[in-house]
């Protein structure tokens, strides 16, 4: 529905909004305080003015994101009109470290990034350390594909992100922050080199905040885009300018982290969750979806679905609530198949888990993971052995090559896959996957090798009659994997127009004018020109 336009204080949303509207908007919204009700959104014959009452919004719980959009990213005086720092100075002069970490550890809150670990026992583990000098770092690498959560909160709300940081380093007794950034995300990096600045001017952030004995201060490190620098063990040494491999456990990042000292490590999401915790009240938060896996969860939802997006709801929403509700349905009223959750260290959901609560625990039962928290979701017409080797692929380009089950079975795994789409799977390839799968996953070093063939193992679980397809009948059933066509002309069908022997690039198609034309299957390269091409429909495709 992008570029969207919010008008204040009537909260009129426009959608799909071109340079050649803003005039209109001016006139009629700014200066007459009316609605240009071409340009707001529409479904089943019903306008929504107002944001709220689109049922995409109005069906989300908004705790992370209730800033983005509605105030401006650069401005800090904007997030202190939303109360912004409250939280800071309510710590900082009513609450000692004790009791902010009380209150985090009332909250339940547990990592967004993908773990779920409880974030108060991570930081009292921190706390406990016996040294002067500790560390907060915000992990902001978010290298899943098809996953924006974080990357949308540091570009929207980045003092929120700050605030959560500082409470945490207060907490724990830290005097330095570092936020890992992916280079990808130069908007992010700007708006937070913006807030970082401001914070300072106005005594937020360095020596003796707000009159306080709290020091805090915070730079930004910069990650080149590898996938396994979301590892914490990795994330630290990239930050220290090592090459961003994972290191043997223990000692853990909480005893030795960034620089040799105790580091307490949380995603963006994970400290914008925590202001809202120390004004509101642990039990507060606690009231937001299951006990076990409290607050809400931001996702970033695409795929072949009608409402693609950020969206943030309470833990414990079904999948049917987030796919068919919020997101509207399958596009173009296809079927749902599956939907890859966690990105390519998890696995895939299915029909039978539409009505699976979707928080920490009850996916662990399924063998799936929140992740950092993209949703892909697939239809009828996708080949989820097409899904298993993109993946799998992603995976070993990722891989830092430290350790052997990663580097070499990743490799092995690939290999196989490719084989099987391109129609040469073997017999003992299925078997060959389970038993690489199994190696990998107990012998890697660390989480993304430990969890790589999560995907692989998941689709052959729910969907393994379509890798028997391709390796026994060397057919895919949905006519996806472009070596795998077998494209045909009916001979009853064709006039000899020769109109698809033209359009073939690798002069696959031969015949006489005003006689049926064949096709050479040794030379076809499946592109499906002659598909396109043929008036009659006398090419096929079996």
């Amino acid at each position: 529905m992008g570029p969207l336009v919010r008008i204040e204080p009537k909260g009129y949303l426009y959608v799909k909004v071109k340079p050649s509207d803003c005039l209109e908007i001016l006139e009629t919204s700014i200066l007459n305080d009316d609605c240009v009700e071409r340009i707001i959104y529409q479904k089943g014959g019903e306008m929504h003015k107002h944001q709220e009452s689109i049922p995409f919004y109005k069906l989300q719980k908004r705790v992370v994101l209730e800033n983005c959009g509605r105030i401006d990213a650069t401005s800090i005086g904007e997030y202190l009109a939303v109360d912004g720092y409250s939280a800071l100075e309510q710590a900082l002069f009513d609450m000692n470290p004790e009791e902010v970490l009380n209150e985090v550890e009332i909250s339940n809150l547990r990592g967004r990034g993908g773990g779920g670990f409880p974030a108060a026992r991570k930081w009292s583990q921190v706390k406990r350390q016996k040294v002067e000098k500790k560390c907060v770092v915000c992990n902001g690498d978010e290298g899943d594909p098809g996953a924006f959560m974080d990357r949308s909160v540091m570009e929207s709300d980045p003092h929120r992100m700050l605030e959560g940081m500082m409470l945490a380093a207060y907490a724990c007794g830290a005097d330095e922050g570092y936020i890992y950034v992916r280079a990808e995300y130069p908007l992010a990096v700007k708006r937070l080199s913006i807030a970082i600045d401001q914070a300072k001017e106005l005594g937020l952030l360095g020596d003796n905040i707000l009159g306080s004995h709290f020091s805090f201060d915070i730079k930004i490190s910069r990650g080149a885009g590898a996938f396994v620098c979301g590892e914490g063990s990795a994330l630290t040494a990239s930050i220290e300018g090592k090459r961003g491999m994972p290191r043997v456990k223990p000692p853990r990042t909480v005893e030795q982290g960034l620089y040799g000292r105790p580091t307490v490590l949380n995603n963006v999401e994970t400290f914008a969750n925590v202001p809202g915790i120390i004004a509101n009240g642990g039990q507060w938060f606690r009231s937001i979806g299951p006990e076990n896996s409290p607050g809400t969860k931001a996702f970033a939802l695409t795929g072949n679905i009608m409402n693609t997006g950020l969206i943030e709801v309470p833990m414990g929403t079904t999948l049917r609530e987030i796919i068919f509700d919020i997101g509207g349905g399958m596009r173009g009223g296809s079927e749902f198949k599956a939907v890859q959750i966690g990105g390519p260290s998890s696995g895939c959901l299915t029909k039978e888990h539409l009505d699976l609560p979707l928080d920490f625990d009850s996916l662990k039962k399924v063998g799936a993971m929140i992740g950092s928290g993209g949703l892909v979701v697939m239809d009828e017409n996708t080949c989820m052995v097409e899904v298993a080797r993109f993946f799998m692929s992603f995976t070993q380009n990722e891989s830092c090559g430290k350790c052997v089950p990663c580097r070499e079975g990743t490799k092995r795994m690939l290999e196989i896959l490719e084989r099987i789409v391109a129609g040469n799977g073997e017999s003992g390839d299925i078997d060959l996957l389970l038993e690489l799968s199994e190696t990998i996953s107990a012998t890697a070093l660390c989480g993304l090798g430990k969890t790589a063939a999560s995907p692989v193992l998941s689709t052959l679980k729910y969907f393994r009659d379509e890798y028997e397809a391709h390796i026994n009948e060397k057919c895919c059933p949905t006519k996806n994997c472009k070596k795998l066509r077998k494209i045909y002309i009916d001979a009853k069908l064709c006039k000899g127009c020769s109109k698809c022997a033209r359009n073939c690039p690798v002069n696959a198609i031969s015949g006489k004018i005003k006689e049926p034309f064949i096709i050479d299957s040794s030379k076809c390269i499946k592109c499906g020109a002659c598909l396109e091409a043929c008036a009659f429909k006398a090419v096929k495709e079996d």
